[in-house]
């Protein structure tokens, strides 16, 4: 199931995505993820215990050897040098391994095909039950909708500070450190400033636009349309198929 959905996720961004966007993610995080995977298969279960077994062998006492495995069982699947890959280690790595491509690309593929109105209007659908129990939903909503919108703002005053950088034409070589350091720290000042003025901004007008604290009362429009189309059947399709077949393994595997 694991690698199921590495590959239904890699597919489905090779389908969504634009080629330049979607080469690009899958191959640094594929990168991260191949690190994570030979680190963890090498070191979760890499060097061998030092021990020393507590009973003669058995060609002390005059008694036959017994034989390894009568099935070809091998715990220990490669080594290298001191190290070793076993079975113990490839459970983990391609766990973590494959969790972390998936969080990673799923969550990029959701932000960059869905519009913060879409997955709040989504989550409130889920969340509405829930209302009856005392959560406070709408909070929850108009908090993840402005934490969705003002995302966009600091990446904006990020690349705005990095181009302004970059049009000073500053001659890092001729600077010591500590004018170095001096600069990187007035520009995330300047980054810091202008995200609380945009806060400010953004507090005041909803204020004059009727808000005062109080999200029940707060009517938040969405977006009406719907955005279902070809690609969300066929992938609600095929990860039900992932997930069926991997619980109908494990049915008759047990």
């Amino acid at each position: 199931m694991r690698f199921g959905l590495v590959i239904f996720t890699a597919l489905l961004s090779i389908w969504i995505l634009p080629r330049p966007v979607w080469m690009d993610q899958l191959g640094r995080v594929s990168l991260l993820s191949g690190i994570l995977f030979v680190m963890l298969g090498l070191g979760a279960d890499g060097a061998p215990p030092l021990v020393q077994l507590r009973t003669p062998p058995p060609a002390m006492m005059g008694l036959p050897k017994l034989p390894v495995s009568l099935a070809g069982y091998s715990y220990v699947i490669l080594k290298l040098g001191p190290l070793q890959f076993t079975r113990k280690g490839l459970s983990v790595a391609s766990t973590a391994a494959c969790l972390t491509f998936i969080i990673f690309q799923s969550a990029s593929l959701c932000l960059a095909t869905t519009t913060p109105e879409q997955l709040a209007f989504a989550l409130r659908w889920f969340m509405h039950p829930l209302r009856y129990v005392g959560v406070p939903v709408a909070e929850i909503i108009l908090t993840l909708l402005l934490s969705l919108r003002f995302i966009n703002l600091v990446f904006d005053e990020v690349r705005n500070v990095a181009l302004g950088i970059v049009s000073r034409r500053i001659n890092w070589q001729q600077l010591t450190v500590m004018e170095t350091i001096d600069i990187f720290a007035a520009y995330i000042r300047r980054i810091f400033t202008n995200i609380f003025s945009h806060s400010e901004q953004i507090s005041q007008a909803m204020i004059v636009r009727g808000f005062r604290g109080d999200s029940n009362t707060h009517k938040i429009y969405f977006l009406s349309d719907s955005s279902l189309g070809m690609a969300d059947f066929v992938s609600l399709l095929c990860l039900t198929g992932i997930v069926g077949g991997a619980f109908m393994s494990d049915y008759f595997l047990v």
